[in-house]
């Protein structure tokens, strides 16, 4: 920690960082770091380039990305596929069949070609594809190794105390006048162990998934859905989501010159698995913190993701079964107050009715 400490306090030298894993964390940082005279930064992809992919389904907010591509030099609204209207929302209860559906309201929500906005972030600094270095090497080369690496978490320890979700996706595309649905679309599963998606991108194309923490529902669900309407399958890809909030991902930092950043520290919304946006906050805390020490970094990503640690009780109460609508109401009261006075970052519309009737599936 005492050798973080002092890189992290180094001023007016040339700083060389490893930003490993190109994702959209890793490319916010090869793009923001590299603009500073002060670094030589370098970034590793395992994927070859011409394999390099962005599996999500690719959906997130227009207000907040914005501002993010900005910080760029990017212009957000040359990447977005569909501006969502309205997300409808199929529920079904523990407790039976009997299911249930909402309508929410978007307010920014939008499927964005999210490979091409990395690909525009990194252009122009220098990224080793195919390579995913050993330590040891990083460390006898830079100053400071960023793991941008995501679930896989590559160069930090393992957390004590970690939730994931398998997931699968397909990209898949449709007759123009074939499409299941002209807008997102979700339907829950019980006791919110996950859920199945449909984003739209354009011009017949969609991303449909699942996951599901006990295992049950994603390829089934999935199936079932590529059966019932007519699809081409162009893409099927499958990988975990880590929903543990940070506080339950530390260390952060392995001591000497690796830090974590993104979803290798837990910034995934726990609610809604969304990574996106969360993560490249995370990125710009690091950019903020650089000169600090790694205690201020610390401080302020647990400070500014505290409200998901709340959510992943929450999501850990309903499955296991142990959510009770008398004694945890004020918990579900904070989680909505805090959706409710950031719908602008969330995309959406966010009524206590619809929460309640989300807790009790």
């Amino acid at each position: 920690m005492f050798l973080l400490n002092i890189i992290f306090s180094l001023v007016n030298i040339i700083m060389k960082i490893a930003v490993v894993g190109i994702g959209v964390a890793g490319a916010y940082l090869m793009n923001r770091l590299s603009d500073d005279r002060d670094n030589h930064v370098v970034g590793f992809e395992r994927m070859l380039e011409s394999q390099h992919d962005a599996v999500c389904a690719w959906a997130t907010c227009q207000n907040v990305m914005s501002g993010l591509a900005k910080n760029c030099g990017l212009n957000f609204d040359q990447y977005i596929l569909h501006d969502g209207k309205h997300m409808k929302v199929d529920l079904k209860e523990t407790n039976g069949t009997r299911d249930n559906s909402i309508d929410i309201r978007l307010k920014g929500m939008v499927s964005y070609d999210k490979l091409k906005l990395i690909q525009d972030m990194i252009r122009g600094t220098k990224v080793e594809f195919g390579r995913v270095p050993k330590k040891e090497n990083l460390e006898s080369d830079f100053d400071i190794i960023i793991d941008s690496t995501g679930f896989h978490r590559n160069y930090l320890p393992k957390p004590k105390k970690e939730m994931w979700i398998p997931c699968v996706q397909y990209k898949v595309k449709y007759d123009n006048d074939n499409m299941p649905y002209d807008d997102f679309y979700l339907q829950t599963f019980p006791s919110m162990t996950g859920y199945f998606w449909y984003f739209p991108l354009e011009n017949g194309y969609a991303h449909i998934g699942a996951g599901d923490f006990e295992r049950r529902q994603n390829n089934k669900f999935v199936d079932q859905f590529l059966k019932k309407y007519k699809c081409e399958v162009i893409k099927k890809v499958g990988r975990p989501i880590r929903i543990s909030p940070p506080v339950n991902c530390e260390p952060f930092t392995d001591g000497r010159k690796t830090v974590g950043v993104g979803e290798s520290i837990g910034t995934v919304y726990p609610l809604l698995g969304e990574g996106i946006i969360p993560s490249t906050w995370c990125a710009e805390l690091f950019i903020q913190q650089l000169h600090n020490n790694i205690k201020a970094y610390r401080d302020v990503v647990l400070k500014r993701f505290r409200i998901y640690t709340i959510v992943f009780n929450f999501i850990q109460m309903k499955i296991s079964g142990k959510f009770n609508m008398i004694r945890h109401s004020f918990d579900l009261l904070k989680i909505y107050n805090h959706m409710k006075r950031e719908e602008n970052r969330y995309g959406m519309e966010i009524k206590i009715e619809d929460m309640i009737k989300i807790s009790k599936i």
